[in-house]
């Protein structure tokens, strides 16, 4: 008789123990300097973890670039920041090859993407033709100059703030640009407790001169690479294209979700899930991250813009709407 076949072993399972202390160590080491917004530190730390990009969009003064200054100290990496001014050019971002009267040969000088954590300030203050310096690096990890590809280093977020558009001398970010980040969020004014809070404790010198690494680069890319094998089943993965699919037939978006968006908002969802301690993504999951992750994708009608109906509204709406799957 013959012997059965034996089933391939199962992957490892995830240490969501050790996913939890990292996640949790970036978290508080944040919440040190701005204070009151955990929905938006734990939104900032689940799209680092889903190895995505952050865009802040606010007015100016509410703490924007403080966050992105604070989530690159917590971690023990490269960090480069770049102030975004319409004289900025792309090859300060990318690099440029400069010819070396030495050696008789042109040599690759690196620009500030070549970091883990880049952090823009006021991207949209740049011209369109800077801002798509970015466009390949966001989603390749990779710059081209001159012929030549660099790999750039693990892990790789981008975590740029912008004021709105209607404030002057901004540009504003194209289609392109949108979507290539995972998630948009908003900072908003801190309640008056915050506030006070901010005072006493900004007062006399920052909190983010105290603040010291909780974790390195190379522990953040192993939690990163360890949330990708977090189960999902069919179901839910049917779940996030009647999602995508939704949005695009809406009657208030004129453009819905693109499928680079179903992809990130699994990614996203995995890490919350990992965040929450559950070896597998839930419909919850999914529902929890879908504001900050589709909302700038989208574009709404004019019908919605007079209704004074927000992007974020109508992407609720799209979730509202849209059956949940039974079981896991």
């Amino acid at each position: 008789m013959a012997e059965p076949t034996s089933s391939p072993p199962a992957p490892d399972s995830v240490d969501l123990d050790t996913v939890r202390r990292v996640a949790g160590g970036i978290h508080e080491a944040i919440t040190t300097v701005i204070e009151g917004k955990d929905e938006v530190v734990t939104t900032a730390v689940t799209v680092l973890l889903a190895e995505g990009h952050l865009l802040v969009e606010d007015v100016p003064g509410v703490g924007k670039t403080m966050l992105a200054k604070s989530l690159a100290r917590a971690i023990d990496c490269q960090v480069s920041r770049v102030q975004f001014t319409p004289d900025l050019l792309p090859s300060d971002i990318t690099g440029v090859s400069v010819f070396n009267q030495d050696t008789r040969q042109f040599e690759f000088r690196r620009g500030a993407i070549f970091a883990n954590v880049v952090v823009g300030d006021e991207i949209n203050r740049a011209s369109p033709k800077t801002q798509s310096a970015l466009l390949e690096s966001m989603e390749e990890r990779q710059v081209t100059v001159d012929g030549h590809t660099y790999p750039l280093p693990r892990p790789f977020l981008v975590m740029a703030t912008q004021n709105p558009i209607e404030m002057e001398g901004t540009y504003p970010l194209p289609e392109a640009q949108r979507d290539r980040f995972m998630a948009r969020l908003s900072m908003g004014y801190p309640s008056a407790a915050s506030e006070m809070a901010m005072l006493a404790s900004h007062g006399g010198v920052s909190p983010l001169e105290a603040l010291t690494p909780v974790t390195t680069s190379e522990e953040v890319q192993a939690q990163i690479e360890a949330i990708r094998e977090l189960h999902v089943s069919e179901a839910l993965r049917r779940y996030v294209v009647e999602l995508m699919a939704a949005s695009r037939h809406h009657r208030m978006l004129r453009l819905g979700a693109s499928p680079r968006a179903g992809l990130q908002l699994l990614r996203a969802a995995r890490a919350h899930a990992a965040l929450a301690g559950r070896d597998h993504v839930v419909p919850e999951d999914v529902q929890a991250i879908a504001v900050p992750v589709l909302s700038h994708r989208v574009l709404a009608t004019g019908e919605a813009s007079l209704t004074r109906h927000t992007t974020a509204d109508i992407v609720r709406d799209v979730v509202e709407r849209t059956a949940v799957p039974a079981g896991r």
